[in-house]
């Protein structure tokens, strides 16, 4: 089963960018999942079963990192064929 998952992550502190940066070097780690960043969000693309442990362990890691930072995730499943 393939998904897509758009996050955008809002960290609460005047400099924003590296912990941002940081959960996308997270994400980029996990072979077989295509990430694509843009101004608004980051994207990942592949299996379900990859995809969704590897979301989870990369917002666990910036939640541990971060004082305060807000995620908002929309999953959609992408039909094969």
């Amino acid at each position: 089963m393939q998904i897509a998952v758009e996050i955008s992550m809002y960290p609460f502190r005047p400099d924003y960018e590296q912990p941002i940066l940081n959960f996308i070097g997270l994400l980029k780690e996990e072979e077989g999942l295509r990430v694509q960043v843009n101004d608004m969000s980051t994207q990942i693309f592949g299996a379900f079963d990859t995809a969704m442990p590897k979301v989870q362990s990369a917002i666990k890691e910036a939640f541990s990192e971060e004082q305060v930072t807000v995620m908002v995730m929309k999953v959609l499943h992408v039909p094969e064929g």
